[in-house]
Parts: structure tokens; sequence; C-alpha cells
């Protein structure tokens, strides 16, 4: 009988104190730790969403953000490359350097380290450091054929026209509907009095998609020959997009000389002065 109730008294102290612990941890926060595997993942959804906020046109959020994930990581060469890329957004270049030196610390073989910093140094006019920089990003990435058509472009403002052409051949032969560099590759051909070879390559860049430029460039050609078709190509490319009736605005997609001097012949034609004036004010209206 004594056992008996030693047991019973030592079964209601056990259970006594087992609901003590149950109102302990009803008073007391319980605090929840990430683990470092988690710390990860969200530093990625937050990098993830600084990226998009880009494109929204939301620079500063998506700074802020970037500056955050890589607080939480910095150990990821993505992080600081999307970091780099809301600096670029907001002008701060020197920062954006910056951020893709810590990148290739971390990593050296990922090629977007090399043609963001290209971006960069096209943006301060440094042709020699974004050549460099493109060149070697290539070198990772062989296949890439916007990187390969963005150092055509440089070798096009260079005016080494020859090296142009050969790599806009390589970026079609990668991706045979790349428009852009079947066009850029029109714009080396005049500048060479390549005429003839210009039109093949803007009527074979407006058979992909019936962009403004080719559209211009073709207008640009053809205007001794055939002025009425001239006229009809020049009407369309303004009314598609109206920044080309600026000089310098085709100038920065790289017309060269000889092309911007026949341009300018033609849209001083009579039957364009009224396209010519609708366009430039609504280059104003937008501006």
């Amino acid at each position: 009988m004594k056992k008996f109730l030693k047991q019973i008294i030592w079964i209601l102290f056990i259970s006594l104190y087992l609901l003590q612990i149950e109102k302990v941890k009803a008073i007391v926060p319980y605090y929840y730790f990430p683990t470092i595997k988690s710390l990860k993942k969200q530093s990625l959804f937050i990098g993830k969403n600084a990226y998009q906020l880009i494109y929204f046109g939301q620079y500063e959020d998506s700074l802020n953000l970037a500056k955050l994930a890589v607080k939480i990581n910095p150990k990821d060469e993505k992080l600081w490359l999307i970091l780099a890329e809301t600096q670029i957004a907001t002008k701060k270049y020197k920062k954006a350097l910056n951020s893709l030196n810590k990148a290739e610390q971390i990593n050296p073989n990922n090629s977007e380290i090399y043609f963001a910093r290209s971006n960069i140094y096209l943006k301060i006019s440094q042709q020699k450091e974004a050549k460099s920089a493109l060149e070697k990003g290539i070198l990772i990435e062989p296949n890439n054929h916007k990187a390969i058509f963005q150092l055509g472009n440089i070798f096009l403002m260079e005016k080494n026209y020859l090296g142009a052409i050969k790599l806009f051949d390589k970026s079609i032969k990668i991706k045979p509907d790349f428009w852009q560099a079947i066009n850029n590759k029109g714009l080396a051909y005049f500048e060479k009095d390549n005429i003839n070879v210009s039109i093949k390559l803007f009527e074979s860049a407006i058979s992909i998609q019936e962009n403004a430029e080719p559209l211009l460039g073709l207008a640009s050609c053809v205007r001794i020959n055939d002025t009425e078709l001239a006229i009809q190509l020049a009407k369309k490319a303004l009314a598609k997009d109206p920044k080309y009736v600026n000089y310098d605005y085709r100038k920065e997609q790289l017309w060269g000389e000889k092309l911007q001097s026949s341009t300018e012949i033609l849209l001083q034609n009579k039957q364009l002065k009224q396209d010519v004036i609708l366009a430039k004010s609504k280059i104003i209206e937008s501006s």
C-alpha cells in the first residue's frame, strides 16, 4: 500500500511539473532563428524583386532592395550583379564597377560580369575598356550573339567596317533572324560604298521586322534611283519612330557620315515636309 501511495505521489508531482512548463511556454515568446540556407534563399528572392523593380522604373526602391540582398548574402556574385544593374539604372557608374569587381572576386567565370562592365564603359565613353570587357566575356560564352553584336558595334564606332561585318556575320550565324545585326551590317556596307549590298541587307532586316531603322536606311539607299519608293519608305519609318528624324539620334544608333548625309538630303524633299514637321513635334511632345 505504501509503495502504491508513493507511485501516486510521484505521478502527481511530475504532472504538476509538466503543467508548470506549459504555463511558462504560454508566457515566454518563441523566437525563430533562420538558418543560413533559408537566409540565402531569402536574399535571392529579394534580389529578384530588386531586378524586377528596375523594369517598373522604381530605381531607388530597387537599389535599396539590392543593397539589402547583398548584406544578407555577400558571397553570391549574382546579387552583386543585380546591385550593379540597379546602380547603372541610377547612373552610379563608379559604384556599379565596384560591385562588379566584388562579383568577379567571387566568380571570375561569370560572363555576365564582363558584359555588364562593358555596358558601363560604353555609357561613360570608354570604348577601349568596353571592348576589352566584351572580349573577356565572349571567351567565357562564345555563342552569345548579343555580346558579339555589341563588339561589332564598337568596331563600327571605330570605323573598322570589315571587322564589324565579320562580327555581325558571326552573330547572324548563331541567330539567323537577328535583324539588328543584319541592319548594322547594312550600315557598315553603306560606309564602304557597297550600296547594293546595303539595300539587300536592309530589305532582309525589314522582312524579319518592319522597324523604322532599316526602313529609313533603305529609303536613303534608293533615294537617287527610286525617289517615289524612298519617300514611301521614309514616311513609314517616321510614322513608326519619329526619333529617326533627328540627326543626333541616328548617330547614337551608329549611322555613319555617308548614310547620315544621304538621309539629310532625303528628308529635305518637299514631299516629306509635313512628315518631318510632325515627327519633330512628336519628339517635343514626348520630351
